[in-house]
């Protein structure tokens, strides 16, 4: 098992396995929801390229939005992240997040 980037708390990545494991990613603040949810998508994708991998070996992905009615906002910018490969199996719902204006975080689980 291999741990990377890590603190007291938690590990951004975690590799057990040939199966790739990460921490919750979140955009900026500031940002809308789209936004926030292409940046939480180039956060993975930048950790899985570190390790080897790529958005195309993501095997499953969990979203959490704050709010159900930003569904469609996320998903517009989702469906365009994976427009050249096939989508992960997914789970999304409504959770208050860590920042009280964090919008979306995205954990996903990959293949080597």
């Amino acid at each position: 098992m291999k741990k990377l980037h890590s603190n007291e708390r938690m590990s951004q990545i975690v590799i057990h396995n040939q199966t790739i494991y990460l921490s919750g990613q979140v955009g900026a603040i500031e940002e809308d929801v789209a936004a926030q949810t292409l940046t939480c998508l180039d956060k993975v994708k930048a950790l899985l390229e570190e390790v080897g991998s790529d958005k195309s070996k993501i095997l499953s992905a969990t979203v959490w939005l704050k709010s159900m009615e930003d569904f469609a906002a996320m998903n517009s910018v989702w469906d365009k992240w994976f427009d050249d490969t096939l989508p992960p199996a997914r789970a999304c719902g409504e959770s208050t997040l860590a920042h009280p204006d964090l919008l979306v975080e995205v954990t996903v689980i990959a293949a080597e």
